[in-house]
């Protein structure tokens, strides 16, 4: 017997067009495609080809068109500075025309860029939207990030102007973005014409004459300006993520197939519908915060949540069932590392009890992998759904989840259950050939990549091929390593790049990282191989422990060495552990493993642009020695 997923997976991949095209007909188009997917150009696919189109219109104006002007379209929420304000989607627009009469002001036109270096505050998503409105391509820049780093996004972009603010605020301090943006304009042989800066009450920034304008003032003699059409294939926004190299990668996602893959998942992945309350825990730095605080829930006529926040310290682990029972959230997405972090200050759930969570409904998680224990913590916890779903800066959306608007399958912990319809997920040996249900190999995607995805690297064509296409031929390259079940669930083990080689053994760290996240004491964990003269590599953990633990360091340690020989086996060589205070990790709550790989294995490394809180390597050096390990700093 079909269910609406399986129907809807097969058409997927057997007829994409007539699937995405009966997906379009939900949005708003000034003039329709030519065709739904051109392949003439392989493996450069564009969808939606002679379709005109606008990304704000859709987010905003349909509605208002449509009888949701009065609806909130957006509710920011500060605990730190103790601030909430809700814009209806009236309101909203009119504050987006408004700051897209400011930039066309300033000579900003369809193609040109505007670089965004703001904190998580509703002016971030009105620079977005007014961007979208006249066609000028966004990049968006997590606020705070170093000068340098930013210097190099500034010099790819090219930005015509830079909208920025005056301050962003962390847990115990403010971070002054003036400087930092300042002395990025004077690495970057770039020079933008402009700088829009917002200025917060908590910090003035001092302005720059001729070149940079006061955002307040400049609203306050601003004429509105509207949607302008676009091509479906013209860019939407460019959103850098780190590269190997150490140049970052310009991710370019496009307007219409954006549109309408997003509009698509709001209902089919995340079971939203218009008028319900869906907050994405993020941040706009990051693909999350373009994808579902911003114009995902827009499209769908949501009421989206922008947080300023942490999961914890704002003021406590409890900030996130305030925000849920204030707003009547229906649907929460969030990394696990945010979870890790409450369930390690709150390990019984007890600030849970304390809020009205009658209107939450589903949480899901991604991000990282997500850990049984966390699930399961979440799921006992909360008494509702705890979806684990993967994907990527590059994808844009979800390539596997448990499609709950769609069909609800029976959760399997470790797996992100089964691949979204228009993601066909393979996997391959090293020749590119395909392996059976259970072994482990490369994750892929078989081209072509559904709409939504990145059709190619800004103004990097040879490089978007070299890093993603070119080692698996007619494939997407995840860089992620896992296996597919039976029953066709995905489980990804780890990057490809995690998989460590124990005396002539394949073996994935995230296995290891799911037996030792199982112990009743341990919040977090990583695993990570170092390099072994006897066995090329072997595994080393680091615990960090759940908050009020008494028992000693080393029975715990032992304890997870026994859990890793008793369910994977002496051939995993775990030997040795370590308790740590912290984790060092990106914004976005990733681990940096890399980092301390490099580190316990002596080589150089530089601190990460990423990193959330550079002081922890010192610590992570430290915790290396005292098990035989120590790193070169630098």
């Amino acid at each position: 017997m079909t269910n609406l997923y399986d129907e809807a997976y097969q058409k997927s991949l057997k007829d994409p067009e007539g699937f995405w095209g009966k997906a379009a007909e939900d949005c708003h188009w000034y003039k329709k495609w030519d065709k739904v997917l051109d392949d003439s150009n392989k493996p450069f696919y564009r969808w939606f080809v002679g379709g005109e189109i606008n990304t704000c219109y859709n987010a905003l104006d349909f509605h208002v068109d449509n009888g949701r002007g009065d609806q909130p379209a957006l509710i920011y929420d500060s605990p730190v500075t103790n601030t909430i304000k809700k814009y209806t989607y009236r309101q909203l627009r009119d504050e987006v025309a408004k700051f897209a009469g400011v930039l066309a002001g300033q000579g900003v036109i369809k193609g040109d860029r505007v670089i965004i270096y703001m904190p998580m505050i509703p002016e971030a998503a009105i620079a977005m939207l007014a961007c979208a409105r006249i066609g000028a391509v966004h990049s968006v820049v997590f606020g705070g990030f170093a000068s340098k780093e930013l210097a190099t996004r500034i010099q790819d972009a090219k930005p015509k102007v830079m909208v920025s603010a005056s301050c962003g605020i962390e847990v115990q301090r403010v971070i002054k973005y003036k400087p930092l943006l300042d002395e990025a304009i004077n690495i970057s042989s770039h020079k933008p014409e402009k700088c829009i800066i917002f200025q917060r009450p908590m910090e003035t920034a001092s302005l720059i004459e001729g070149r940079d304008l006061d955002w307040n003032a400049a609203m306050a003699d601003a004429k509105p300006v509207d949607c302008i059409p676009l091509a479906a294939t013209d860019p939407l926004y460019i959103l850098y993520t780190s590269g190997t190299t150490g140049q970052p990668k310009g991710v370019v996602r496009d307007n219409g197939g954006h549109v309408v893959a997003l509009k698509w998942t709001m209902k089919n992945i995340y079971d939203v519908d218009a008028g319900d309350v869906y907050w994405a825990a993020s941040d706009v730095g990051w693909v999350v915060g373009h994808s579902y605080i911003v114009y995902g829930p827009l499209f769908k006529g949501c009421t989206t949540i922008l947080f300023e926040g942490k999961p914890v310290g704002t003021p406590d682990a409890g900030v996130f069932w305030r925000v849920i029972s204030e707003h009547g959230v229906k649907s929460l997405f969030t990394a696990p590392t945010a979870f890790r972090a409450i369930k390690r200050d709150d390990p019984k759930g007890e600030l849970i009890k304390k809020y009205d969570l009658s209107n939450f409904k589903i949480l899901f998680l991604a991000g990282e992998r997500s850990d049984p224990d966390t699930i399961k913590w979440s799921e006992d916890n909360l008494k509702v759904p705890v979806i684990d779903h993967w994907w990527q800066t590059e994808t844009g959306w979800a390539i596997c989840a448990n499609c709950m608007g769609l069909h609800r399958f029976p959760v399997k912990y470790g797996s992100p259950t089964k691949a979204v319809p228009g993601w066909n997920v393979q996997v391959v040996d090293p020749d590119c050939k395909q392996i059976g249900p259970g072994e482990i190999g490369a994750l892929v995607v078989k081209l072509p990549l559904p709409p939504g995805a990145l059709p190619t690297l800004y103004q990097n064509d040879a490089r978007y091929k070299e890093s993603y296409l070119d080692e698996f031929p007619g494939y997407y390259k995840t860089a992620d390593a896992g296996y597919i079940d039976e029953e066709g669930y995905v489980y990804v083990m780890s990057r490809t790049d995690d998989i460590i080689n124990v005396a002539g053994h394949r073996l994935s760290t995230g296995a290891m990282e799911e037996v030792l996240s199982d112990h009743p004491d341990v919040a977090e964990c990583a695993v990570l191989g170092v390099e072994d003269k006897l066995k090329g590599q072997v595994p080393v953990g680091f615990l960090v422990l759940k908050a009020g633990v008494s028992k000693s360091h080393d029975d715990i340690v032992k304890e997870v060495v026994q859990m890793v020989r008793d369910r994977i086996g002496p051939v995993a060589a775990f030997k040795t552990a370590t308790v740590v205070k912290r984790l060092p990790k990106t914004r976005s709550g990733k681990i940096l493993r890399g980092t301390i790989q490099k580190i316990a294995d002596n080589q150089e490394y530089k601190v990460p642009a990423t990193i959330d809180d550079p002081s922890i390597l010192a610590e992570m050096e430290e915790a290396l020695k005292s098990i035989g390990l120590a790193g070169a700093r630098k």
